[in-house]
């Protein structure tokens, strides 16, 4: 795994110190989960943008429903 070293301000390392009390987890898996959930997060807003660009240039006519597609391709 790779080493990083930051600086935060004092109320997020405050909430981080919290959280690893609570949880009885370290500072740093705290911070290590925290980045995860937020790039998922941030990966699910641009597929999310994605999604939209492709739906507002979608063809309803050329859209099939679970039925008909069933029906064409088993």
């Amino acid at each position: 795994m790779g080493r990083l070293q930051l600086v935060l301000e004092p109320i997020l390392f405050d909430e981080i110190a919290r959280r690893a009390k609570r949880t009885g987890a370290s500072r740093s898996l705290i911070v290590r989960d925290l980045v995860r959930k937020g790039i998922e997060i941030e990966e699910d807003i641009q597929l999310s943008d994605v999604a939209e660009s492709r739906w507002k240039t979608l063809k309803k006519r050329a859209v099939l429903s679970h039925e008909a597609v069933k029906r064409k391709f088993g």
